[in-house]
């Protein structure tokens, strides 16, 4: 609570600044008579839209009532108690489960409170002394065109464009606030009502998580839409004056030029949010994972990254919220910011724009407030209407609220567009005359692009579909074939989404020039309420299932958080394609508004850059286009390998914990049942040390942030004053285009391992690969269609019974012969050597004597032909059902009998590893096989098993390129474009805009 207080009290403080400079600067223009030579007075008057009347109303009544619905969504949210209704019979097993949930729920806030603090300390330093940088250069403007005036100083735009600044920032920090204290809030209570069985825990479960995404989507748009239309009319104000016939003139330009301001405080914290929670979010991931997986427990035993006496555990769920909530909520609203001041910007220097008056002016923030009103509507139908009953409707609603709200967006947006805009336009580099509908069909192709590119994104990173499937299968033979899929599949995927963005780039420029670029970014953003939702959702029902885990809930919790999480992973996919193609956008939309606010400082505006274009082929425009496109890897490089060094000392930490920390291990290594009676008895349970954890992630994320952020935003700065603003444009172009298809690459290859991962987890890559026992001549195109039809977990046989859970394949009418199929001649190979590859030819003798370890209970195969991830060639076992012969297994079989149930394979690998490890470990390497309902062997590839671990490496490598690098590349983009759009007065002041090294081809060098 000291935490929020300390943040929410600086937070107002620089508010309060920024609004004292606003209140000052307008009463500096109170006073402050025009220079016509100087400024671009344009008479205040309305001739269509009802001028500021109705631009307020379309502005304040949606975003008034999407704050007020993010409020009400909060408290439905907090109606549900952690304390209720619990569900499960009462017994003291199960009050420590909800003791440890509150724990679990109290420390993950603790610590996502603990690292905010420390980020916005960071944060609120360096916009502070960046203030003070935007001051003095921005107040550099140069003679703005008029060769008679001398004074080239204007500390009145400074001003104006640092509380601009401060207001973007410290509105970016609250949205990343409300986001995160919202998802933290929501995660133990989504777990809490997956309890229930059947439709009711499903629907409860959902709308928790759902509910809760959504009060971060629609307070976010309704605070950035309301502030930044607040500040417009402000500034609208300061840039007034009143002529000696009594009207009010008002220069356009300057209004939007100094509330740029906003967009570069929102992108510059998101830079910091994204890179610095990134980077805490993937080293505590990956940490959690590989502790587990590599490290592990006494007698081989593998710990999950979930498990409570994994000490990064806490740190791991910390950061999906500081990362992947607080991060992204920044980084959203950096967008919507961007794009709207790069629209209105470009809008203003567009004459019959500003003499229809304010109400066209702001036309681009109609876009996104009449988007959430829809995206409002639509949200009653996934948690009201079409309500979540089963596992499989999860999906299908995710993408009803996708495609409806574009369905609904492109009904409602062309009334708005044909009522506040003008017929017909003349905008530069358009020859023809520009028409309302016109701009409609811009915002029409943003809109849907982005909801293409969205679904191309699906297709190539859900396991839904081939691709991830493929990926998944080539784990067959190790890790490093899976990695190798994986990175072709990134690559691949870029192909599409590149050629959708530029032909919504063709589309835009070619019919209504920049202006149509920046609201087709709009567009694209316009659903951002809902994407917002499905994005923010995810994270809480992955944070639902780390919580339930820790807490050792029932399988049956954890079963639907996961099938939440997994939906939400294939929708954020979407979400993250729709990110992807509007920064194209919104980055190609600030290079055009560079070059309106560059061409306004030039004298003749017929040779200026608006008109006469920017030459390819000059020598510092090409040279800094190829330096432009390297930033992008640069920048990654850093972030990813912070992201390893942060990682590897986590991993460290938790080995020197469990090495050091008397009884961790013990404790970890005991069933649930075990600590159970263990807690019953009054007996304290020991805990890892998670706050050394944190602190490690935290340290590392503010230490490895500030170079990759500086670098960000130093270098468009030292391009632009070195080498002039043509360097600026080659340079921005350059890092436009490496950016998208980096970002498309880098985010598909990882979502692509992670749900391989998850594929191989929910066991439907069983029943594909086939044992080989060493006898030779399988017909793997008949194995491989018998295959098709029966797979998945269900098609294992438990040995024992007659049939395995899921019976006969939907082809067969009868049992099958419990003999395998497959048969072929006999075959010996010799014994593997190290690594899972087979010995040389003629190193051993074709045939080797075995032997049976005492006490196995099954006979030996000479080979068993499987070459995984940590397999091994030779391990001389095969399949036998003596160990099913023993009263206890026959005892736990009849348990099962006396319920009317089957036991499951998941069952018999449980009751192995617990039993007779030592089978349970030879399934899992590959060496023992399983059989199918359908008489085939094959290797087992569920979790845990080799295939499994294979998959889990390329996940691990994937985490910081799907959450860490591949998101900062949008702000990559967009912060070094929105920069240049606030520093181009600046540069144009520096010899003519040719650069302090004189190395531009500005036709006003000596000007």
């Amino acid at each position: 609570d000291c935490i929020s207080t300390w943040s929410m009290q600086t937070a107002r403080t620089l508010f309060a600044v920024a609004v004292a400079l606003s209140v000052l600067a307008s009463a500096a223009a109170a006073s402050e008579n025009a220079r016509s030579g100087v400024f671009e007075w344009t008479r205040d008057i309305t001739t269509k839209g009802g001028g500021e009347r109705d631009a307020s109303l379309m502005v304040f009544v949606p975003c008034g009532i999407a704050i007020l619905f993010s409020l009400f969504l909060y408290w439905r949210v907090a109606s549900v108690k952690i304390r209720g209704d619990k569900g499960v019979t009462a017994t003291p097993a199960n009050d420590a489960c909800y003791d440890e949930l509150e724990t679990c729920y109290s420390t993950i806030q603790r610590g996502a409170k603990a690292f905010l603090m420390a980020q916005y300390k960071v944060c609120f330093l360096f916009v502070a002394v960046f203030s003070i940088l935007i001051l003095v250069l921005t107040s550099r403007v140069g003679k703005k065109g008029d060769p008679n005036e001398t004074n080239i100083w204007n500390w009145k735009i400074g001003g104006l464009t640092v509380a601009s600044f401060l207001v973007g920032s410290v509105t970016s920090i609250v949205s990343g606030y409300i986001g995160m204290m919202v998802a933290v809030f929501a995660n133990a209570r989504t777990a809490v009502s997956a309890v229930p069985d059947g439709a009711t825990g499903w629907k409860g479960s959902f709308n928790c998580a759902f509910r809760a995404g959504a009060v971060m989507g629609f307070s976010l748009c309704g605070l950035a839409i309301l502030i930044l239309y607040g500040l417009c009319m402000i500034y609208r104000d300061t840039w007034t004056i009143i002529g000696n016939d009594g009207n009010r003139w008002i220069d356009y330009k300057l209004v939007f030029e100094t509330v740029a301001g906003f967009g570069l405080g929102g992108s510059t914290i998101a830079m910091f949010g994204r890179v610095g929670g990134g980077i805490f979010t993937k080293a505590a991931d990956v940490g959690a994972d590989l502790s587990g997986k590599v490290i592990g427990l006494k007698g081989g035993k593998k710990l999950d990254e979930d498990s409570p006496y994994n000490p990064a555990v806490i740190a791991d769920n910390v950061g999906d919220n500081v990362g992947d909530v607080a991060g992204m909520g920044s980084d959203l609203f950096g967008s919507l910011g961007e794009a709207s001041c790069a629209a209105m910007l470009i809008g203003s220097s567009v004459v019959e724009i500003t003499e229809v008056g304010w109400a066209a002016l702001v036309y681009p923030l109609y876009i996104s407030s009449i988007g959430a009103l829809v995206c409002l509507v639509l949200h009653f139908l996934a948690t009201d209407i079409m309500p979540v009953k089963k596992e499989a409707d999860i999906e299908t609603v995710l993408k009803v609220q996708l495609i409806g709200t574009s369905v609904l967006m492109t009904g409602v947006m062309y009334p708005v567009t044909v009522g506040f805009l003008p017929a017909v336009m003349t905008i530069q580099g358009v020859p023809r005359p520009v028409t309302s509908d016109n701009v409609y069909g811009c915002v029409l192709f943003g809109l849907w692009a982005g909801c293409a590119i969205g679904f191309i994104t699906e297709y190539f990173t859900s396991h839904s579909y081939r691709p991830v499937r493929d990926v998944a299968k080539s784990c067959e033979t190790g890790a490093a074939t899976g990695i190798i899929y994986g990175l072709a599949l990134g690559y691949l995927s870029s192909v599409l989404p590149v050629a959708l963005i530029a032909g919504a780039i063709y589309f835009c420029v070619k019919t209504t020039g920049m202006y149509g670029v920046a609201v087709g970014s709009l567009g694209m953003l316009s659903t951002l309420a809902t994407c917002l939702t499905i994005d923010v959702y995810g994270p809480i029902s992955d944070n639902a299932g780390g919580v339930a885990e820790m807490s050792e809930f029932p399988g049956s919790v954890r079963d639907k958080t996961d099938a939440l999480d997994a939906a939400g992973n294939t929708t954020a996919a979407i979400g993250k394609g729709f990110a992807i193609g509007s920064a194209a956008l919104v980055s190609l939309a600030l290079i055009g508004a560079f070059i309106t606010r560059a061409s306004s400082s030039q004298p003749d505006r017929t040779l200026s850059l608006e008109n006469t274009g920017v030459n390819l082929m000059s020598a510092v425009t090409f040279c800094f286009l190829v330096f432009g496109s390297n930033i992008p890897y640069w920048f990654s490089a850093l972030t990813m390998k912070s992201v390893g060094e942060a990682a590897n000392e986590m991993v460290k930490e938790v080995a020197r914990q469990w090495a050091e920390i008397p009884g961790l291990t013990d404790t970890a290594s005991m069933t649930f049942d075990e600590r159970a009676e263990m807690r019953a008895k009054g007996k304290e349970l020991v805990k890892p040390d998670y706050d050394k954890c944190i602190a490690i992630a935290t340290n590392a994320s503010l230490k490895e942030m500030v170079p990759p952020a500086m670098l960000v935003i130093i270098t468009p700065i030292l391009v632009g004053s070195l080498f002039g603003v043509e360097a600026v444009v080659g340079f921005l172009a350059g890092a436009l285009a490496s950016s998208v298809q980096l970002a498309i690459s880098m985010s598909n290859t990882g979502g692509a391992w992670d749900n391989s991962k998850k594929y191989t987890e929910k066991g439907e890559l069983n029943g594909w690969f086939a044992f080989n026992d060493g006898t030779g001549g399988l017909d793997i195109k008949a194995f491989n269609q018998a295959a098709s039809l029966n797979f998945g977990d269900d098609c294992l046989v438990v040995p024992g019974t007659k049939a395995g859970a899921r019976g006969l394949p939907a082809s067969s009418s009868q049992q099958p012969p419990r003999e395998p199929k497959f048969q072929a001649a006999p075959m010996m190979l010799p014994p593997a050597l190290g690594y899972g590859m087979p010995a040389p030819m003629g190193a051993y003798p074709m045939s080797m004597p075995t032997q049976v370890p005492a006490g196995m209970g099954y006979a030996p195969s000479p080979y068993t032909g499987m070459m995984v991830a940590g397999g091994n060639f030779g391990n001389e076992h095969m399949i036998d059902d003596e160990h099913t012969k023993t009263p206890e297994y026959q005892k736990w079989l009849g348990e099962f009998k006396a319920k009317g149930k089957s036991p499951k394979y998941k069952d018999y690998l449980n009751y192995l590893a617990e039993n007779n490890p030592q089978i349970y470990l030879d399934i899992m390497q590959g060496d023992v096989p399983a059989e199918t309902t359908d008489g085939r062997f094959v290797v087992y590839a569920g979790k845990k098993s080799a295939i499994h671990s294979a998959t889990v490496v390329g996940d691990t490598v994937g985490d910081p390129l799907k959450d860490t690098s591949g998101p900062a590349l949008n702000i990559v983009m967009k912060l070094m474009a929105i920069i240049c759009v606030v520093f181009a007065d600046f540069f144009m002041s520096i010899n003519g805009g040719n650069g302090a090294s004189f190395s531009g081809d500005i036709f006003n060098r000596l000007f």
